[in-house]
């Protein structure tokens, strides 16, 4: 009986394009802050059409970027910066100021609900009344 042997085939041909890492490292994309709101109002645009995702994967962007950029804008740090400006951390008043507008667009969104919700029951109201009018003017069917 003879056993399964294993031969080594070497491949000396080289592939025509070069691999991922070719170029060395490459550096990481900074962004100005004009860029970053650009980036968010289409961003914004995309997620009303349903395609959030799809504009993150062409434009090699991540999801937390756009977080972290929208409370940045939301505290006002990316209004007013100068190209090439450092933009830091937020300072507290900066992140209270950003958490106070997030509270009141919240709010802003409930009270619209409320209001709506307000006039349809309000114009059930209405509605129920006149059936009850109406059924009290109808003079009853007696059988003979």
């Amino acid at each position: 009986m003879s056993s399964p042997s294993l031969i080594a085939v070497r491949d000396d041909s080289r592939m025509s394009s070069p691999g991922p890492r070719a170029g060395g490292p490459t550096s990481r994309r900074s962004f100005s802050p004009a860029q970053k709101l650009a980036y968010l109002a289409a961003y914004d645009a995309a997620i009303k059409a349903h395609e959030g995702g799809a504009y993150l994967r062409t434009e090699g962007l991540y999801s937390s970027q756009i977080t972290e950029w929208r409370k940045l804008r939301d505290a006002g740090v990316l209004a007013g910066k100068k190209p090439g400006e450092k933009i830091g951390r937020l300072t507290p008043e900066q992140a209270e100021i950003a958490r106070l507008r997030r509270q009141l667009s919240k709010t802003e969104q409930r009270l619209e609900t409320t209001g709506v919700a307000l006039e349809i029951m309000s114009k059930m109201h209405e509605l129920l009344e006149s059936l009850s009018k109406s059924s009290r003017d109808e003079t009853p069917h007696t059988k003979p």
